[in-house]
């Protein structure tokens, strides 16, 4: 089975993603709501960066380096994400040309 640990990124932390593999056969963590999850955390990453810009766009209080860390964070989180659905459409795509 495959553990599955993104709680040491940023941004990417998954309620429960540790136990997906106890808890795979009893029905408590789908695959489906951990990919849900996962792209909520990056968009919320994401407008916590915008939200940093456009207050420091407009004066407000806040330092230039706190603005570029959420901007890194919000990258690489994305950057993660596309990733993960790379592998995601190639594994499809493998079982697509399984023959039964």
């Amino acid at each position: 089975m495959m553990n599955v640990n993104l709680s040491g990124l940023p941004g990417m932390t998954v309620p429960g993603a540790s136990a997906l593999d106890s808890e795979a056969n009893s029905g408590g963590v789908k695959f489906g709501d951990v990919l849900k999850n996962a792209v909520q955390s990056v968009d919320a990453t994401n407008n916590t960066a915008g939200a940093q810009i456009n207050n420091l766009l407009q004066g407000g209080g806040g330092d230039m380096t706190s603005v570029m860390i959420a901007v890194e964070k919000a990258d690489v989180s994305f950057q993660l994400m596309m990733q993960v659905r790379n592998k995601i459409v190639n594994a499809y795509q493998d079982i697509e040309k399984m023959q039964f």
